[in-house]
């Protein structure tokens, strides 16, 4: 064999060790907001096809305290971010038992003026090692995974001095190229030329400022990374609407006011990009956005308050569709499947009888898909464009629902107001 076939070949076995190490990690892990990839699918071993009305099998149950941050699994241990007494707690569990590995926390200063939880709203981010956690009062930390010792922490808010927020601190870290990126909202400048502190990009090893673009406030969304056309994009959706920037300059691409005329509204779900598109959606009557990237260019698909009009809850996207919830959470919502390109309706499901989906959170599992209603009832049906089947709902939790849960390698770990649940959903494990 020729030295020059024989370094293709070692490249070719190195790139597919690489393909299967990442496969893996996407099967056993669910790192942040979202899961590995920030798009509510599940890549892991196949799922239960239908649920008894007694539920899963629980593998374990721990008391826990405030907030509406939902877990975050790696490397078979589990990051919980909450609050108790007067303190933001992380803990660090081990995922298959719920066994106790470590504690950090730091005072908590949050007060809620609507008299809702106190505790922290954002998703943890682990990223090689480590845990980013965004409080809500806007305490930005970094922790060991290994041992929780603190690596590095800034205090947002008094560094960018955001806007006092109706609801708190509720944006997941973004964790990509060694930056962390935050939707801070501040209205500080930063860097040469003041360019705003609204969305800003730390280094991921330190915690210093990078940079910081537009004067926009955080709103209660998160940004997600990918390519649009041709391009790596950084995606966010703020309180006052749309902006894409080059995630290494925080240069501004594009922006797009997208939000209610009234102060009292959220912009929360997270943007959906895939094939050079994004889609946006808030509510009160201001509703949904696709674009469409060419070049430089973001050409507007389809916009309307009558196609997919999610109040919190962030939709998925599979095989050019959209599945989310449609209208305001305290008026019941509706399950929907879109077009991603078109904005047509393929079908819309609401739940029987008095119950409601509330602001509930999807997963997507290949054809099957896990919603989990505020009310912690979790459902599990079959859907595609074709329509939507149900294979079975049980109640697993006793209080509200408003966390987004965790799917590693065929578990569900979801959290209410004061307890969190292991479930075990492994189609194996049934068949047993």
């Amino acid at each position: 064999m020729s030295s020059r076939r024989t370094i293709s070949v070692l490249i070719l076995a190195a790139l597919l060790a690489i393909t299967a190490a990442e496969g893996a990690d996407e099967a056993a892990d669910w790192p942040q907001l979202h899961g590995p990839r920030r798009d509510g699918v599940y890549r892991g071993p196949a799922l239960v096809d239908s649920l008894p009305s007694a539920g899963p099998a629980v593998t374990w149950r721990k008391k826990i305290g405030l907030g509406f941050a939902g877990p975050s699994v790696a490397d078979g241990k589990l990051v919980l971010f909450h609050r108790m007494a007067e303190k933001e707690i992380v803990d660090c569990l081990d995922a298959a038992t719920g066994k106790p590995l470590w504690t950090a926390s730091y005072p908590a200063s949050y007060r809620d003026r609507f008299g809702f939880d106190e505790g922290p709203r954002a998703v943890p981010t682990i990223d090689n090692g480590r845990v980013y956690t965004n409080g809500a009062a806007g305490i930005l930390s970094c922790t060991d995974l290994k041992n929780g010792k603190k690596i590095w922490r800034l205090d947002t808010h008094a560094s960018f001095k955001p806007r006092e927020s109706f609801f708190g601190t509720a944006c997941a870290p973004l964790v990509s190229g060694g930056k962390v990126f935050v939707q801070v909202g501040g209205t500080a400048g930063i860097g040469a030329g003041g360019k705003g502190s609204g969305i800003v990009a730390f280094d991921s090893e330190t915690g210093k400022p990078l940079w910081g673009a537009t004067s926009d406030e955080a709103g209660y969304s998160s940004p997600v990374i990918g390519k649009l056309a041709g391009k790596t994009r950084l995606v966010c959706f703020t309180r006052t609407g749309i902006v894409i920037l080059d995630p290494g300059t925080g240069n501004i691409l594009y922006e797009k006011r997208w939000r209610a005329r009234i102060g009292a509204s959220v912009n929360a779900a997270t943007p959906v990009l895939t094939n050079d598109m994004v889609y946006f959606s808030s509510s009160y009557q201001t509703s949904s956005i696709c674009l469409k990237a060419s070049g430089g260019d973001y050409r507007e698909l389809w916009s309307g308050d009558r196609i997919l009009s999610s109040h919190y809850s962030s939709s998925i996207q599979s095989s050019g569709y959209l599945y989310g919830f449609d209208g305001r959470q305290e008026y019941g919502t509706q399950l929907r499947c879109v077009s991603l390109a078109g904005g047509k309706i393929a079908w819309s499901e609401a739940q029987p009888g008095k119950k409601k989906f509330g602001s509930g959170t999807l997963i997507l599992a290949g054809d099957k898909l896990l919603v989990m209603a505020d009310s912690g009832e979790l459902i599990l049906a079959r859907v595609s464009p074709k329509g939507y089947r149900r294979l079975g709902s049980a109640a697993i939790l006793n209080d509200t629902v408003r966390a987004y849960p965790a799917l590693a390698g065929g578990f569900l770990y979801v959290r209410s107001t004061g307890e969190l649940v292991c479930v075990d959903l492994r189609k194996e494990t049934k068949a047993k």
